[in-house]
């Protein structure tokens, strides 16, 4: 992680990590798709993107099911939009906020479910454009996705230090998540497994 905080930009810090997360989950996605994925982290790296409207002078997410219901009242180019940025709240959120979602009246699963939905729906719309393929897979590969981003989290969060260290430890005791014990032993908070002899 630390060798990433050097590169010259955002969006290739997280073109590294994640490509690195991917080949380590063994999760195969087109170029173009982990590409879109680079971009969306870029994006949603600043606060405004995923807090779309104030509400008392807090600044809040537009529920999902407010955006589809949008999506549904409009035009086909305005549909795609919609669509598409409620398949990357979606992601962006189950993947980042995963942990926080067991307490939320809704879980992970709806914003997976609302996400995928969406991404097709986009694919459908897209038809024979060169974009098209890349939503289908972000719709069939969307809980891989879910998890390429619990990682990357999990790692972002281990690297700020002891406390980051500690909520991605609770999240793992309380979940048992192979993915999150082997940040924690990546950063040291735990012992490396040994291996077995046969």
């Amino acid at each position: 992680m630390s060798q990433l905080v050097l590169s010259g930009s955002l969006k290739e810090f997280f073109r590294m990590l994640v490509g690195e997360v991917v080949k380590r989950q063994r999760v195969s996605i087109e170029e173009v798709t982990e590409f879109y994925v680079v971009n969306l982290l870029s994006d949603y790296a600043k606060a405004e993107k995923l807090f779309t409207q104030e509400v008392d002078g807090k600044r809040e997410t537009e529920p999902l099911a407010v955006l589809y219901h949008r999506a549904l009242q409009q035009e086909r180019e305005e549909k795609i939009r919609t669509l598409r940025q409620l398949g990357d709240v979606s992601l962006y959120t189950a993947g980042f906020f995963n942990s926080s979602l067991k307490d939320s009246v809704v879980g992970a699963d709806y914003y997976v479910q609302m996400g995928r939905n969406a991404y097709s729906a986009v694919a459908d719309l897209a038809g024979t454009s060169a974009f098209a393929g890349v939503y289908q897979e972000l719709c069939l590969k969307f809980s891989s996705l879910v998890e390429v981003l619990e990682e990357i989290s999990a790692r972002g969060l281990a690297a700020t230090g002891p406390q980051g260290q500690l909520k991605v430890f609770e999240t793992w005791s309380r979940t048992g998540n192979n993915r999150l014990e082997q940040v924690l032993i990546d950063s040291g908070m735990l012992p490396a497994k040994k291996l077995l002899a046969n």
